[in-house]
């Protein structure tokens, strides 16, 4: 056996022994076969990257899983320079996020299924980013919205964790039906759904058209396609309008966040995306599309972390916001820009919310930016490691975000791209905001006076080391991690664009050097203007944010509210889905024509014989009476007959 097959197999294999015999025989010690299952993968990964580095891909059939007349689907494994990326983001993350895993949950009465779910979570993303066939795509694509519905639900117990569980996996099946459709089609147009195969001959559906008879109107069978696909992305990756499932998602464990945020399943969609970058790319109106959007949900989720005060919720709108970038760079074209990017991303946004599980671990599960404070001198492996994970984000030059942002905005602003100009001028903006709400949690968090009860400040602790040295680890990720990719204008050799460049090709820049060197000279100046002025608001004496905001209650109150989005869909989908249910399917389908069907038929039978029974009198007068007349009838009947 290959060994490639170990990667997503260790992960299955300890998910499969700890949720038959955790509960009984391995109990407490469950984090053991998870991590070493997991640290298993890691080590493989490293071994199957060092290859693809040598040039040793992999495109192997392993099975054939459907073959129905020309229906022909394998269970198979592509291991290229897109999948190496991967493969080194979901195991090393997964791996740092199990043992830091260890301790947070230590106590939980659950422990063994937490762990046995985040093994399924691994092996499902693995089984994703490994596929040779968009079918195989589309089961590890299911397989972690359905993980992620037992992870945010973990403590299902808890109303608003079962509800956020639940949130998730619907709201996702909205996407993920476009998606399933863009399959479909592509297999009926293409007769195939292996990448190969479908890559190889999607040039020639170039000029064909689809009419959509719902809407009367034909549109282009290739950016019907991709649309299709796009779907599944918005979902997956929580971009507008599909976006309101993620920040719910803050109610599982902070571990789960960090893997749903960082490694697994956001990350899909972008993956995705790039991965059919031969379909997007023959699709203008496609492209535009993908750009506009993420540029959008980068604004839309930047300015509402600007005023929520739930440490994880300003986090988990960071990640909405940071994979509107990835989508930006992949709409215009710059695939290894947005590849780059979720690389760079997964380390520092992990590390993020690892440090707010410390610090709520310190805080007896506190969340509220209002009651902290101070914290820096209590818990300075957690404030250092978030600082560098801060610095990261907020694309101060050195660290890992800013080499991946940079890529992205230069590569907006000189590509291109009819939109391209625009979605730059988002993106500077968001880097501006980026960086303030993200200095604006350190401060408020870190620095300043405690603002929380004394008996909080009583338990403030660092936390242990098996939580504390998978933060020092991801630092090294939040920092170096970029420098695999440092551009040509400062010297580097773009080592992470010419290694992806055989699957996702490169985008060159059209403009020219000091173009370039304006582009990033604005992208840092927008990152440290963030900074300094969410120092200027928060690390002065007074309460100036308050002001601002009383100042600007509207503006305020519509931010805080995260632009009502949530109150627009529960009030045009979900109260009349509920009534709907309750009044026409409960009380119409289901009450007056199922139930009458199946209580009506034996009511009617008992009334016809309780009419027939009273015929059965036992008196041999009526009896004889009945027979004579019915003799008579037949008599009567036989003589008008002839």
């Amino acid at each position: 056996m290959d060994s490639y097959l170990l990667i997503p197999f260790l992960p299955l294999a300890a998910f499969l022994i700890n949720i038959l015999f955790g509960r009984k025989l391995i109990r407490d010690n469950a984090h053991w076969v998870s991590i070493l299952a997991v640290l298993g993968s890691w080590v493989v990964s490293v071994i199957t990257v060092e290859g693809v580095l040598h040039g040793n891909t992999v495109n192997r059939d392993l099975y054939a899983w459907i073959s129905s007349g020309g229906f022909k689907v394998s269970v198979g494994f592509l291991i290229d320079p897109l999948t190496a990326v991967m493969l080194v983001v979901v195991t090393t993350c997964s791996s740092l996020i199990h043992i830091y895993s260890a301790g947070y949950m230590h106590g939980d009465k659950g422990y063994y299924r937490f762990f046995s779910y985040l093994s399924l979570f691994t092996f499902s993303m693995l089984m994703l980013v490994m596929a040779n066939n968009f079918l195989q795509l589309y089961f590890g694509w299911e397989a972690v919205g359905l993980c992620s519905y037992f992870l945010i639900g973990f403590w299902y117990e808890k109303k608003s964790a079962s509800d956020a569980g639940k949130k998730a996996f619907i709201v996702n099946r909205f996407g993920d039906f476009g998606f399933g459709i863009g399959v479909i089609m592509i297999f009926l147009t293409l007769g195939t759904l292996h990448y190969d195969a479908v890559f190889a001959s999607v040039k020639n559906l170039i000029g064909q058209t689809v009419t959509i008879h719902l809407l009367g109107v034909q549109i282009d069978l290739i950016t019907f396609i991709a649309l299709l696909l796009f779907c599944g992305a918005v979902g997956k990756s929580a971009q507008l309008p599909l976006h309101v499932w993620l920040p719910d998602a803050m109610e599982g464990p902070t571990p789960v966040s960090a893997l749903i945020h960082a490694a697994t399943m956001v990350t899909a969609g972008v993956f995705m995306v790039a991965r059919c970058n031969p379909i997007f790319s023959l699709s203008p109106v496609a492209m535009n599309v993908v750009a506009v959007v993420g540029a959008v949900t980068a604004l839309f989720a930047g300015t509402i972390a600007l005023v929520q005060n739930d440490i994880k919720r300003i986090i988990a709108y960071s990640t909405v916001s940071q994979l509107g970038y990835m989508f930006l760079a992949c709409g215009v074209g710059a695939y290894t820009a947005g590849v780059f990017h979720l690389y760079t991303h997964a380390f520092f946004k992990a590390l993020l919310f690892l440090c707010a599980g410390s610090v709520m671990h310190a805080m007896a599960g506190e969340l509220d930016l209002q009651k902290m404070g101070g914290l820096k001198k209590h818990m300075p492996v957690t404030y250092w490691t978030m600082l560098i994970a801060s610095l990261s984000i907020a694309g101060v030059p050195g660290f890992a975000g800013f080499f991946s942002k940079d890529e992205i905005l230069w590569l907006a602003y000189s590509g291109p791209s009819p939109v391209g100009k625009f979605v730059w001028a988002i993106g500077t903006f968001v880097a501006f905001l980026t960086a303030f709400y993200s200095f604006r949690l350190i401060f408020r968090v870190f620095h300043g006076k405690f603002r929380g009860s004394h008996e909080q400040e009583h338990h403030l602790h660092e936390s242990p080391k098996v939580m504390t040295v998978p933060l020092m680890l991801l630092c090294v990720g939040a920092v170096a991690s970029g420098w695999v990719g440092v551009p040509q204008l400062l010297g580097g050799g773009a080592h992470f664009t010419e290694f992806l460049k055989p699957v996702l090709g490169h985008l060159e820049g059209e403009g020219t050097r000091s173009e370039e060197w304006m582009v990033m000279a604005i992208s840092i100046i927008a990152g440290l203007s963030g900074i300094g002025l969410a120092a200027f608001v928060y690390l002065r004496e007074g309460d100036l944010a308050a002001k601002i905001a009383q100042n600007f209650s509207f503006v305020h109150r519509v931010l805080w509210n995260k632009y009502y989005v949530d109150e627009l869909y529960d009030a045009v989908i979900v109260k009349p889905t509920i009534w709907t249910a309750k009044n026409v399917i409960v009380g119409v389908t289901d009450g007056k024509i199922i139930e009458g069907v199946v209580n009506g038929v034996p009511r009617l039978i008992g009334r016809f014989s309780s009419r027939l029974r009273n015929i059965q009198t036992g008196m041999v007068q009526q009896y004889a009476a009945v027979m004579a007349i019915g003799a008579f009838f037949v008599i009567a009947a036989v003589l008008l007959w002839q």
